[in-house]
């Protein structure tokens, strides 16, 4: 889908240069050209016009005077500083161009035809005039030396396998008589065949091939050699083959030409020697010749020089042309007309070696010209037209053009054709949006055929014979797509003489700017600057005038044109952007400005451009042929293959095989640098993986589609989810649901968007919406995508900036249940029969589902739909077991049968459970019914309506499901029926140890007696004494009560205060005795062990933090005459110790004469727990390990544990248990914080001792391990050991 675009174009012809020029090379200097006349060699510097330097080969006679000489090979060798020439006389020179010395190194007798070099110049093949071939090192030492014509195959001859004789096998149309018919005899060459052998090479330098005639049929033969002159293979005997040759530097094929009876081919050999395709040039059988052929760098562009056949005396019309190649088919890109004279006929021409694209002519007046090609999509360039997806593709007369708004046509295929008079060189898109369909086709004549769409009238479309239909046509069918009309053919002649050499394609970058105006970039008078021309069609006439030319001071290289804001943007060759004002009274051209003010100027030449917004401000978008990417001056990424926008849209494909998509509208450029230097995620909604080497062709407008372009041709049509999402948006804003509904359900977008891009517009259009989607059945998916989540915040979280999701709040209805409460709705005002399953569908969707409401429905259905079908339907809602649960629970028997008529249930078993339940009274029925579906709170309501002789059925099933709230709202509290249920309900919350309630609700029966026990149990003694005077207590009765429970609720208030010793106390008085107390007791002394010891270990923390500080401020303040520095001894007490408070260290030394019992006695009083004191923390770490071994020796607690267990206190135990697991788990983790690492190794090691030193006692203070205070007990700082061996739990408990 991609032309062939010229950059640039140059020409020159150097003065003072005599003879005729033969053949010519590129020289190793950029720009430079050397060339071979029959005089001696010329250094041509095209760039500055001039002739640089001349070597004449007559003075030293190696070329004759009179001009009959002739150079058949010129090679430039950089490493030899020289450049080597061959002579048809067989002389081979090396000529310093410099010294213009020129030294001969060989020379062959019978003279040479051809000298080609290798790819890598190591190698020089020479072809002798009597045909034999020479191999030689870059020294030009001989390395073997063969004939040209070889009786053998070579080393590549095939092999044949005896697979049956030719008379035996299938020969297909021609019949077995094919077998005995004798092979055709091969033509000899055309008489134009200058009969010299070509030499051409391989792009690796591997091989070589040779085309010579052989001597005995006349006809052309190809051998391919090795570099050791080996010969591999020989080409099949091939009727009419030429002499041009040309091997593809990718290695696949060797392309030469074959005149066939009726046609003129170009065709490929394999290095085998097989023929592999072909394609015929556009010419008749004897009307020319194909002088060469040549592939560029990249094997991707095949350039024919042609040349007309003699006619009379005429001079012939040259020709090149330039043929690429996609999903097996030939493209005639551009066709260059170099006209009849003398002067512009070709001498040669050459691709360049470093600059793929660019093409070296050189012609017999001297004349040099080199034409910078590029690959380019010309494409509609609006908008909001319908056929602004059109893509042109040029081959040859034709322009092959596919309207990607109708159909994906592969290409060589296409939805119609325009057929010109003449080879098509350029095609441009009107750049008014709303023509953009329309086209301008620049041919090899210099002509603008215009060609337009028209609107279709009663008739039918208007025809044009020059316009056909492609793959969309076809007999019998009607085609669908519009086609354009011819309307006018102007001849552009702009800026050339007819007295002037021409110089093919002088016009370049049409650009069809309004209804007749175009315009168009020419060559300046100087070689690097370019002229702006307008042209303007004229009315009834067949020449477009030039109305305007605007100089410009520098080569355009490419141009551009925004079709929204009519902006041209130019590239100049030395990358500076100017924009062209051409809609200004008088056109001016002034330099592409940043907003800031800075002008713009590429880093790089960019070979595409584009002109978009990001933010409020115009850029200029860049893409060289590395595949960098440019936004005005600032390179923003370098792996980006190609790129397109579209609306707000930047589309790109990467070197990592992906398609991006961003929104330019909110973006930064940093935050778009930053997008596309790092990867995005897999699943982001701007990257989506594509085939390797895929390139956008167009994106289509109002739709969601991306045509990308794969290597071998093939088109992929993708939908980015980016594009897809905006356009959504686009159609919901607008209220087109059909729209947005369909494309959600093609490409997967879940149809929850629809609601949650905006709520509040949705519900209002409910009727809106069903009206639009129609069909039941995708209303029905639509119900059944429903969830609660709103997805422009989990799914698809790029809309939840963008989409109105205002929050229509509902706080009593959820999301699912709100759609389809309001499009139930809609769907009955606006047809309830035809949208029966959709309502349906609305009621089983909700939470909980209406199950009981769709079933009456369908039980009452009658219309449309028959309510077998919707039973039906609603199968595949809901599992069978489940509706036939919720039929049986509307107790209505017919809809009963219905569902179970449709499940898999065995009718031996269901029937006779229906007919039972028939044979029931309608209360006793019912609560059968609920009872089965274990709907017990219904079943207990029917059951209460039964009468009395089932009040013992009805209390057992509120005991065995605990209904006793529901129960006791069936019955007056006056009745026995509710003392009975109230008297179970008190048991079984005793059973429960909620005594308060239990007797409460005792009490609220009038069962006093229990009620007292209950109160008792809850240490309520107000309310248990009211209970006694209810049951009429004596007075001693009430005083034994009142003592019973004094110390009981005094105990529970100590606990509560957190006094433990007074609780233990009491305790200890009672009951101590007994397991439950013994539970008390132990739990309460759990209690506060865990208090302490989290007292204690944060009061350790705060004493550490503090002296911490004091050490650093110690060190901060230090100076070097410190008196710290002279007093460190083994005898120095802590250095945050001695200096906060001098009182202590007196002490110290004090107590250091004593004995070491009595030291370590006196140390241990001078562990005070007292805020402040200086051995606090020593004195927190030895409470705290005396708390952790004190926590340990209860772990005989497992014999208390089994006693309570045994008298029934399984709860009592549990709670133990789960106290001691709670202290010993909270000890274990806290002792590494308590008893650190560097407290550990200050006890093993300390800071002071026998051992130190002055060195390791400074490394220690700097290290603040000073911190660590000097004891006595280095026990002290050894943490305590937790037995885990010890196996204490009962698991019965856990």
């Amino acid at each position: 889908m991609r032309n062939l675009r010229l950059l640039r174009n140059g020409g020159c012809r150097p003065a003072a240069t005599t003879g005729t020029p033969q053949c010519f090379c590129l020289g190793a200097e950029p720009g430079t050209v050397l060339v071979g006349s029959q005089h001696g060699l010329v250094d041509h510097w095209f760039l500055y016009l001039k002739v640089t330097r001349e070597v004449d080969l007559t003075v030293e006679g190696f070329m004759p005077e009179d001009g009959s000489g002739c150079i058949v090979g010129i090679e430039d060798l950089p490493e030899h500083e020289c450049v080597c020439v061959a002579t048809a006389a067989g002389d081979i020179l090396l000529c310093n161009l410099s010294t213009k010395q020129v030294e001969c190194v060989g020379s062959v007798d019978s003279g040479l035809s051809t000298m080609s070099w290798s790819p890598d110049q190591e190698l020089v093949l020479l072809v002798t005039g009597q045909q034999t071939l020479i191999m030689m090192t870059r020294e030009f030492e001989p390395i073997t030396e063969k004939q040209v014509h070889q009786d053998e195959f070579g080393e590549g001859k095939f092999v044949a396998l005896g697979w049956g004789k030719k008379e035996t096998q299938f020969h297909g149309s021609e019949g077995k008589q094919a077998a005995h018919r004798k092979q055709m005899e091969v033509s000899p060459t055309s008489a134009w065949d200058d009969g010299r052998p070509r030499v051409t090479w391989r792009g690796d330098g591997l091989f070589v091939a040779v085309s010579a005639v052989c001597p005995e049929t006349g006809a052309r033969k190809v051998r391919v050699w090795n570099r050791e002159l080996v010969l591999q293979s020989t080409s099949e005997p091939v009727s009419g083959l030429e002499q041009a040759l040309s091997w593809k530097p990718s290695g696949n094929l060797i392309a030469s030409t074959q005149e066939k009876p009726n046609r003129h081919d170009v065709v490929f050999l394999e290095k085998n020697g097989l023929l592999h395709g072909e394609f015929t040039l556009p010419f008749q059988k004897g009307q020319v010749k194909v002088n060469e052929l040549l592939w560029n760098a990249d094997s991707t562009i095949l350039a024919v020089w042609l040349e007309e056949l003699k006619v009379d005396n005429s001079n012939p019309n040259s020709y090149v042309q330039l043929w690429t190649t996609g999903n097996y088919h030939w493209y005639l890109k551009q066709s260059l007309h170099f006209g009849s004279l003398e002067e512009n006929r070709l001498v040669s021409l050459l691709w360049d070696r470093e600059n793929l694209y660019r093409l070296h002519v050189l012609c017999e007046g001297w004349h040099y010209f080199f034409y910078d090609w590029h690959w380019t999509i010309d494409h509609g360039m609006g908008e909001n037209s319908q056929r602004m997806a059109n893509v042109a593709v040029i081959d040859g007369d034709k322009v092959l053009v596919t309207a990607f708004q109708h159909a994906v046509v592969p290409p060589p295929m296409c939805t119609y054709e325009l057929q010109l008079q003449q080879a098509v060189n350029q095609v441009a898109f009107h750049t008014n949006p709303q023509h953009s369909g329309d086209m301008a086709v620049l041919d090899a004549d210099n002509k603008i055929s215009v060609y337009r769409y028209v609107l279709l009238c009663d008739t039918g479309p208007f025809c044009d014979p020059t316009v056909r239909l492609g793959a969309v046509g076809g007999n019998g069918f009607k085609a669908a797509v519009e086609t354009p009309y011819l309307d006018k053919t102007y001849r552009v002649d702009v800026g050339s003489n007819s007295n002037e050499v021409m110089n093919p394609l002088g016009l370049r970058f049409l650009t069809w700017l309004s209804d007749d105006s175009f315009l168009v970039v020419g060559e300046g008078q100087h070689a690097a600057q370019s002229v702006l021309y307008h042209l303007t069609a004229v009315p009834h006439e067949t020449e477009a005038e030039e109305q305007l030319s605007v100089p410009v001071n520098g080569e355009v290289i490419s141009l551009c044109c925004s079709p929204t804001t009519k902006t041209i943007a130019l590239q100049l060759a030395d990358r500076r952007i100017l924009k062209y004002l051409w809609e200004a009274s008088t056109p001016v051209l002034e330099p592409w400005r940043t907003s800031s003010g800075c002008a713009v100027q590429f880093p790089y030449p960019c070979m595409q451009m584009s002109i978009t917004r990001i933010g409020d401000e115009e850029v200029i978008l860049g893409l060289t042929d590395r595949c960098r990417f440019i936004v005005n001056d600032t390179e923003v990424a370098s792996n980006i293959t190609s790129f397109a926008t579209y609306n707000e849209f930047l589309l790109v494909t990467t070197n990592s095989h992906t398609c991006q998509c961003f929104c330019l509208k909110n973006m930064p450029l940093k935050a778009l640098q930053a997008c596309l230097s790092s990867a995005a995620a897999p699943n982001s909604e701007t990257l989506r993986k594509v085939e390797r080497g895929s390139r956008i062709i167009t994106v289509v407008p109002q739709d969601t589609k991306v045509v990308l372009q794969m290597p071998r041709g093939n088109l992929e049509t993708v939908h980015h989810r980016a594009l897809v999402l905006a356009q959504i948006q686009k159609w919901l804003d607008r209220l087109m649901f059909r729209e947005a509904f369909q494309s959600m359900r093609k490409l997967r977008i879940n149809l929850n968007l629809l609601y949650d891009h905006n709520p509040k517009v949705f519900l209002e259009n409910a009727e809106n919406f069903v009206r639009q989607i129609d069909t039941v059945n995708y209303i029905n998916l639509f119900f059944t995508e429903l969830k609660e989540e709103d997805f422009t915040k989990t799914m698809y979280p790029s809309l939840n900036g963008s989409s109105k999701a205002q929050s229509y709040q509902h706080p009593d209805q959820k999301k699912v249940n709100l759609i389809c409460d309001v499009m139930r709705v809609a769907m009955e005002n606006i047809d309830p029969q035809k949208y029966c399953l959709s309502i349906l569908t609305a009621h089983v969707k909700k939470s909980p589902p209406e199950l009981e409401i769709a079933l009456q429905k369908v039980h009452d259905l009658r219309g449309a739909v028959s309510a077998e079908e919707a039973l039906k339907y609603l199968l595949f809602l809901v599992d069978v077991n489940e509706l036939y649960d919720y039929a049986l629970g509307t107790y209505d028997f017919d809809l009963v049968v219905m569902v179970a008529e449709k499940s898999q249930k065995d009718p031996k078993e269901y029937l006779p459970f229906l007919n039972t339940l028939r044979k029931m009274e309608t209360n006793y029925q019912r609560y059968t019914i609920d009872k089965y579906l274990k709907r017990y709170k219904k079943a207990l309501g029917h059951l209460s309506k039964c009468g009395p002789e089932h009040f013992s059925e009805f209390l057992n099933l509120v005991k065995d499901q605990n209904q006793y709230c529901e129960a006791l709202k069936l019955y007056p509290p006056s009745t026995q029926e509710y003392k009975d249920i109230s008297d179970a309900y008190g048991e079984y919350l005793v059973q429960k140890q909620l005594y308060e309630q239990a007797a409460l609700i005792f009490a609220r029966a009038g069962i006093f007696a229990k009620a007292l026990d209950a109160f008792q149990d809850s240490g309520s003694w107000q309310q248990a004494l009211c209970m006694a005077t209810r049951l009429g207590y004596t007075k001693d009765k009430l005083s034994s009560l009142s003592r019973s429970m004094d110390y009981e609720e005094a105990l529970l208030l100590l606990l509560e205060g957190a006094l433990w010793e007074e609780a233990l106390r009491l305790v200890r008085h009672f009951r101590a005795q007994e397991p439950e107390w013994k539970y008390f007791f132990r739990l309460i002394f759990l209690y506060s062990q865990k208090a302490a010891f989290l007292r204690h270990k944060s009061r350790l923390q705060v004493v550490r933090e503090l002296k911490e500080k004091a050490c650093e401020s110690l060190q901060d303040y230090e100076t070097p005459n410190c008196p710290e520095l002279d007093l460190f001894s083994e005898t120095s007490s802590v250095v945050t110790a001695s200096d906060m408070n001098s009182k202590y260290s007196h002490s110290s030394s004090r107590i250091s004469v004593r004995s070491s019992k009595n030291r370590r006695k006196a140390e241990r009083k001078r562990y005070s727990l007292k805020e402040g004191s200086p051995f606090e923390d020593i004195a927190l770490l030895e409470v705290l390990g005396e708390n952790v071994r004190a926590v340990e020796t209860v772990k005989d607690i497992h014999i208390l544990l089994k006693q309570l267990v045994l008298f029934g206190y399984n709860e009592q135990a549990g709670t133990l248990q789960q106290a001691l697991e709670e202290i010993l788990q909270l000890m274990e983790t806290s002792i590494p914080e308590i008893w650190t690492p560097d407290l550990q190794r200050s006890s093993v090691n300390p800071v002071l001792g026998p051992s130190s030193t002055a060195n390791s006692i400074m490394a220690a203070y700097q290290q603040k391990r000073m911190v660590t205070p000097v004891v006595q007990d280095p026990e002290l700082l050894i943490p305590p050991k937790l037995n885990k061996n010890l196996q204490w739990k009962l698991h019965l408990l856990q």
